[in-house]
């Protein structure tokens, strides 16, 4: 696998970002076979034999999809792996059903991918890594990834801070490889300013939680049509990061937005027992003021790539 093969595998250059609860079988397929890259978070499994099972159906979907229209542009998918403790059990269970399903685009997250990076590339895959600094990506490079997912000020879930035009001006500087751009990305132009920053793709999380396909349940749906860009707020207070999450959702949790409890440590909020981060608290970038409805995937992709169009003055 190559990253021109990868590009060539999409009609429009986005990562559907892999969201916690959120992107199942049905989104990541959905993606696909619309034209951009889905991606499946093998922690949305409850067992390394159910995201073995997701993954294979995922890649037998796909390939079903192809033999129906040898025509059709169906992307590639990918899977995240979060690698701060390798030494889980569960972690190198899922390492091995992503090599031996041969899953084109692994990205990683939160650690050093460089022990994934050496196994993937080994069955000819590619890994992406999530960096919020200058510093982290440098690190990601030497680690030997093939593309940088760059999270800036905005973007969902476990955020960064960076401005995205300082981002990605200054990670060119010393990179040559793929860019996927993460923050605030919910319209086709914006996909085409993320190009023109330099970004390989844009990487939208947020906008595919309102589809029909997400698994997000209807009152977190609802709340990313409802809530606008001032009821996104940064906490480490909820997961024991620094990540977005809407004020409604907390609110509606029966919390204080404005005072919430300080975590005992790192992915260690001080919630009570009931309350868990991303299943009853519910996160969304800042692009959550740009959706207005939950269409299914397929029509949502079709907006993108017309509004992707319009702005590069295609008719």
């Amino acid at each position: 696998m190559t990253l021109d093969q990868l590009r060539a595998s999409v009609r429009l250059p986005v990562i559907a970002a892999p969201m916690f609860l959120v992107s199942g079988v049905d989104l990541v397929t959905a993606s696909c076979k619309a034209g951009v890259i889905g991606c499946y978070p093998v922690a949305n499994a409850r067992s390394a034999e159910e995201a073995g099972q997701a993954i294979a159906d995922i890649r037998q979907a796909l390939e079903q999809a192809r033999q129906q229209d040898p025509q059709a542009v169906i992307a590639l998918f990918a899977v995240n792996l979060v690698v701060h403790d390798e030494s889980q059990p569960r972690f190198q269970q899922d390492l091995e059903s992503v090599l031996e399903q041969r899953v084109p685009l692994v990205i990683t997250s939160v650690g050093n991918p460089r022990n994934v990076v050496a196994r993937v590339h080994e069955r000819g895959g590619l890994v992406f890594h999530d960096v919020a600094s200058i510093k982290h990506a440098r690190k990601a490079i030497e680690a030997g990834v093939d593309g940088l997912i760059l999270l800036t000020g905005g973007a969902g879930g476990h955020t960064g801070t960076l401005n995205p035009f300082a981002f990605v001006a200054q990670v060119r500087r010393f990179w040559d490889g793929a860019i996927a751009l993460a923050g605030g990305i919910s319209d086709g132009r914006s996909i085409h300013a993320a190009e023109v920053l330099g970004a390989d793709y844009a990487y939208m999380g947020t906008r595919f939680s309102a589809t029909e396909e997400s698994l997000a349940p209807p009152a977190y749906k609802d709340l990313l049509v409802s809530q606008q860009s001032a009821d996104v707020m940064v906490t480490d207070r909820i997961s024991g990061l620094d990540a977005t999450f809407m004020r409604g959702s907390i609110a509606a949790a029966g919390l204080d937005p404005d005072h919430l409890p300080p975590r005992l440590g790192l992915f260690q909020p001080d919630l009570p027992e009931h309350l868990k981060a991303w299943r009853d608290i519910w996160s969304a970038g800042q692009g959550v003021g740009a959706i207005d409805d939950v269409p299914s995937v397929a029509v949502l992709v079709e907006r993108l790539r017309k509004e992707y169009e319009l702005a590069i003055g295609k008719s």
